[in-house]
């Protein structure tokens, strides 16, 4: 499970990718606002909305919406405001967590964000706090059948691509934060189906949690996860074998 964001693969184990229609879309939406307002509303000169437009896509968001969402990033429509926040955390058993928000109200969500890690065995930190045990890397994720090991690897490794790893049922790439565009561009000219394209903050030392710490780790994670301004959770916590095997029974 190197190489990527770990909270990703544990939702994937329990199923929970997507598992909310409503919730992706508002997300999604936050997402293709923010980067239309940040590098203009075209996708062809904005990697970052090319990215949030193909995700949105991907789960069959109608045009309408997206074209929506991106004149209100533009100007072009009067919508909200959003805001794009980063909070560093400690979770049970001293794991750290990395949230990336969006919102429109940054008292209300940092109220809302202490009180979750308070509840729940942990403890929100100051800037800096967490954020210093990981780094920014492109992730790129593809089916299990896309190819075998050795044609995927030929593939991106040959565009710039720093590791190739299969991970459960998806090939996880992992690039440098500049080379991940030029990765995918790779990969998807080769003809290989892209399920996921984005940046993820990945631990430098991640630290392996079964049992009950582990399970609580889970647990407010999930919870953090389910929060409505939350787009990205990142964190050092790998869960051990055993708990892995508790997950997919």
């Amino acid at each position: 499970m190197s190489g990527h964001n770990k909270w990703s693969t544990i939702k994937h184990r329990k199923g929970r990718q997507d598992a909310k229609r409503g919730r992706i879309f508002t997300k999604i939406i936050k997402e293709i606002t923010v980067a239309a307002r940040l590098g203009g509303g075209d996708p062809a000169g904005n990697p970052r909305l090319r990215h949030a437009v193909d995700e949105a896509r991907g789960v069959n968001m109608p045009r309408e919406n997206i074209e929506r969402a991106i004149k209100k990033g533009t100007g072009e429509l009067e919508g909200v405001t959003y805001e794009e926040l980063l909070y560093e955390g400690v979770g049970p058993g001293g794991t750290l967590i990395l949230v990336e928000v969006v919102t429109d109200n940054r008292n209300r969500t940092a109220a809302e964000m202490r009180q979750l890690f308070d509840k729940n065995g942990g403890a929100l930190g100051q800037g800096g706090s967490a954020g210093w045990a990981f780094e920014q890397k492109g992730i790129v994720r593809v089916p299990e059948d896309a190819g075998t090991e050795e044609q995927l690897f030929e593939i991106a490794v040959g565009a710039g691509a720093e590791d190739l790893a299969l991970d459960d049922d998806r090939w996880v790439v992992t690039t440098a934060r500049a080379d991940m565009d030029t990765v995918r561009d790779a990969i998807e000219k080769a003809g290989v189906k892209i399920l996921e394209c984005k940046l993820e903050r990945i631990p430098k030392t991640p630290k392996e949690i079964g049992g009950k710490e582990g399970r609580k780790n889970i647990s407010i994670l999930d919870l953090i996860d389910d929060h409505d301004d939350v787009q990205n959770v990142f964190t050092d916590f790998t869960p051990s074998a055993d708990l892995l095997a508790e997950l997919d029974a």
